[in-house]
């Protein structure tokens, strides 16, 4: 299949600066073209090529999907935005549509609520149009309208970001996990913690779902099942479903080994199982989420044990950046055998399910 394309071309003053500063900031993905005046970043999503002339840039986008496409544009205009401070004149010219509902939107409504556990609400939503969020990702961003108003959904601007609504129409976004997708029968199910004595509005929704409140939906994104033939997989409560998904997807030649961090007992859940997988489960009797510190513990007391290890993680800030710490430079992991991510903040407001991307 072609791939799908777009341009545009900015001319401003500081423009060869801000570029500057994108190549370094996504520089693991930049690739050497060999053109003087040329540089290209190839990312998950797809790829970047600038080219510059005449005191200004032409920028040329392509992707294997609309979807894809729509989130390299709103990578670089959001790169202009955060630096110039206007996206004016930016307009893009060749696939994609340039304004309207966003490509990546959905509207879901609840089929069904069940408590999997005291800490886990499941959610069961109804969908159209799903195929495209079996790939390219598990995690995807919830829209919840304001109590007792009619939703107002995002658009698109023309610059390529997205126009949310605000004021009084103003959504609640947070990021979850796909735990699991039929895509013949058009339903998904997400997995919320809930997080008691907090302000948590996706956690509340759960609670207080029922058959056909409606939400909206963005994505997918975030990452997948990482390409690797041995695992260690380290979370808590909120990683979860991503981690029981990878599971699931294992494929019976691969090994992983998962180390979950939950309040007790009864907040075991039924994983995968098989002679490829191995499940420790870590408890913190009533300790606050996030303060017990037993994944960093369990992660230096196992030590890095193959060389062919792949560590995942997705967890509470401070946990988050001791484990990326353990891996990175005590046990000297490259970049491409770990992916360690904070899912969530401690006295942070609101409430992730699946880490921000």
């Amino acid at each position: 299949m072609k791939p799908l394309s777009a341009q545009t071309r900015i001319q401003s003053e500081g423009i060869c600066a801000v570029m500057d500063r994108l190549c370094a900031e996504h520089s693991d993905y930049e690739i050497d073209t060999g053109v003087v005046g040329q540089w290209e970043l190839r990312t998950h999503y797809g790829s970047l090529n600038a080219s510059f002339e005449d005191g200004g840039v032409l920028i040329r986008v392509a992707a294997e999907d609309e979807t894809c496409l729509s989130y390299m544009k709103m990578i670089f205009a959001g790169h202009i935005a955060a630096h110039l401070r206007t996206t004016e004149g930016l307009r893009w010219h060749g696939d994609g549509a340039d304004a309207g509902t966003p490509v990546f939107f959905r509207e879901i409504s609840v089929l069904s609520s069940t408590r999997l556990s005291p800490h886990m609400q499941r959610l069961r939503f109804s969908g159209r149009d799903l195929d495209r969020f079996s790939h390219g990702g598990f995690h995807v961003r919830l829209l919840l309208p304001p109590t007792g108003r009619q939703a107002v959904w995002p658009t698109m601007g023309a610059d390529g970001l997205i126009v949310w609504p605000s004021g009084e129409d103003a959504l609640t976004v947070r990021v979850y996990t796909i735990r699991a997708l039929d895509v013949a029968e058009g339903w998904l199910d997400i997995d919320f913690v809930l997080h008691p004595g907090a302000e948590t509005p996706a956690a509340a929704f759960a609670l207080d779902a029922r058959s056909g409140d409606v939400i909206g939906m963005i994505g997918p994104g975030g990452g997948g099942l990482p390409e690797a033939s041995n695992l260690l997989l380290l979370g808590d409560d909120t990683a979860l479903p991503a981690i029981g998904r990878m599971l699931e997807e294992l494929a019976p030649s691969a090994r992983a080994e998962a180390i979950i961090e939950v309040d007790g007992p009864r907040d075991r859940m039924a994983l995968a199982a098989g002679n490829n997988i191995a499940v420790r489960w870590l408890y913190r009797h009533g300790r606050e989420a996030g303060g017990a510190g037993l994944l960093p513990a369990a992660l230096r007391e196992r030590g890095p044990a193959a060389d062919d290890l792949y560590v995942w993680a997705g967890c509470e800030f401070a946990d988050f950046r001791e484990i990326r710490s353990i891996v990175r430079k005590g046990w000297g992991l490259p970049r491409d055998r770990h992916l360690v991510t904070a899912y969530w903040r401690r006295d942070a407001q609101g409430e992730d399910g699946a880490g921000e991307e």
